[in-house]
């Protein structure tokens, strides 16, 4: 029996491992894939503060040291499942997680299980990813050096890519719906600055054209209708993200998008599960969002187990 189990083994979850484990708790960390998350993929952090600049893969990897060198244990695991067993009084309630091999019992549980990158949903989309089509710059962006490749989103990850791309493809398109980007407008006067960039706006992929590699992209002017074909070997998707909460849906609530519902004090309607990083509720999504989300959400559930409450 665990005290607190995390499911996400990204900043927020790990976080909340350290913060679980200098309580004194007995903490168990579920992880789908590779712990770190999202961040390990970025080459340059330089937002944290206290960190002037750090790789993503090195913080992850120091989260991590710093988790199990406290005592954290981590398994490999997709949670599938999660059913909360009544006891006596709420304080004697716990839950039993189920990932696709196994079973563990916790008397609280965080999800921490971050947000997807979100498709285009166009038909040879799912067929050309890794021939083409990508969803991480930082990922996949050596394979097109010297070549011509698009971004197509409007915010600052989508803004950052092209910025990152430029500095080792021949051109970089960046395609954005609207007239102005939702990102940083320094980021987007240094990319106008830029020669091998060209930023196209009111514009929509409509197709991806290619049969076993990416060899063009038809876009769709919003305003006029009008079509037009671009050659590119690479187009990177900067669309924004989607949350994996489905497998909670009879646990916690969700929002329309699929966010779980809860406040700043990271606490859901379900008394002992509690919520951090991307996957919650919030306007911001950030790295130091997300360690805060790990440091609240593990003082609620310490919380929660010493009073029951």
């Amino acid at each position: 029996m665990y005290d607190i189990i995390i499911v996400g083994a990204g900043t927020a979850g790990m976080t909340a491992a350290i913060y679980g484990k200098r309580a004194g708790k007995k903490v168990l960390l579920l992880e789908e894939g590779i712990y770190g998350g999202q961040i390990i993929n970025t080459p340059e952090v330089e937002n944290y503060p206290g960190i002037q600049n750090i790789t993503g893969f090195q913080f992850a990897m120091n989260l991590y040291e710093q988790a199990t060198g406290l005592g954290a244990e981590l398994e490999t695991g997709k949670v599938i499942d999660i059913q909360k067993q009544l006891s006596g009084t709420l304080s004697q309630s716990f839950f039993k997680v189920r990932t696709e091999e196994a079973e563990f019992e916790a008397k609280t549980v965080i999800l921490a299980t971050g947000a997807k990158n979100r498709k285009l949903g166009l038909e040879q989309e799912e067929a050309l990813i890794g021939k083409g089509v990508s969803y991480c710059a930082t990922c996949d962006g050596a394979f097109y050096r010297n070549k011509t490749v698009a971004v197509v989103g409007g915010g600052n990850t989508a803004l950052g890519d092209a910025e990152y791309l430029s500095n080792m493809c021949k051109q970089v398109f960046l395609i954005h719906r609207r007239e102005e980007f939702r990102g940083d407008a320094g980021l987007v006067e240094q990319l106008e600055k830029k020669e091998n960039v060209i930023l196209i706006r009111n514009a929509v992929v409509t197709e991806l054209i290619g049969t076993d590699y990416l060899e063009q992209i038809r876009l769709e002017d919003v305003r006029t209708k009008e079509h037009k074909e671009l050659a590119v070997e690479g187009l990177f998707v900067a669309v924004g993200q989607t949350p994996e909460n489905q497998a909670f849906v009879n646990l916690v609530q969700l929002d329309e998008k699929g966010y779980v519902v809860a406040g700043e004090d990271c606490r859901t309607e379900t008394p002992g599960v509690f919520v951090a990083g991307d996957c919650r509720t919030k306007n911001v999504r950030q790295l130091t969002t997300a360690a805060a989300d790990g440091a609240v959400a593990a003082l609620a559930a310490v919380d929660y187990l010493n009073t029951g409450k």
